[in-house]
């Protein structure tokens, strides 16, 4: 597949591009929770940022929230609770063609320059399945900055590391 380099960059996400999140989305449970549209549709609107990338199809995209979002995830209230500036994302979904190509790297550069530049907030928070474990997504947190600040149940069987990363 031959793509222009742009095609391959984060951009804002688009009311066109719900569909197809939604399907990518559900194609990548459990690493991220199952929803319907008009889920989807709630959360990209109380959304404080959210990128896509893919012109013609879409590749990957990702969902943050700032504190004080009408969000009920236990996983955002968790961090809700304990701090009081910080910016969580939610979702981060890359098509698995796609994937090892720096694509999730992408989204969270464009997160994060996009906190430096409104001055935002000073952690970006995110979790990472520990049970059943993520082994990729635990490396790839580990390889860019975040630390865990702490574990929990966030349902039946599932146990996760909730992660930190401090943006200047």
């Amino acid at each position: 597949m031959d793509m222009q380099p742009s095609q391959l960059e984060p951009r804002l996400f688009l009311a066109s591009d719900l569909e197809a999140a939604l399907e990518l989305n559900n194609a990548n449970a459990p690493a991220v929770g199952e929803i319907d549209r008009a889920t989807l549709e709630f959360l990209i609107e109380h959304s404080l940022y959210s990128f896509a990338i893919g012109d013609k199809s879409l590749h990957a995209f990702c969902i943050t929230f700032a504190p004080g979002a009408p969000y009920t995830s236990v996983n955002y209230q968790w961090f809700s609770q304990k701090y009081p500036d910080f910016v969580y994302l939610d979702r981060i979904v890359v098509g698995e063609s796609m994937r090892n190509k720096s694509l999730g790297a992408k989204l969270y550069a464009a997160i994060e320059q996009r906190m430096i530049k409104d001055r935002c907030a000073p952690l970006l928070t995110c979790e990472v399945n520990l049970n059943p474990p993520n082994e990729g997504s635990i490396r790839f947190h580990n390889r860019i900055g975040f630390r865990e600040v702490g574990q929990q149940d966030s349902k039946p069987g599932l146990t996760v590391s909730m992660l930190a990363k401090t943006i200047q």
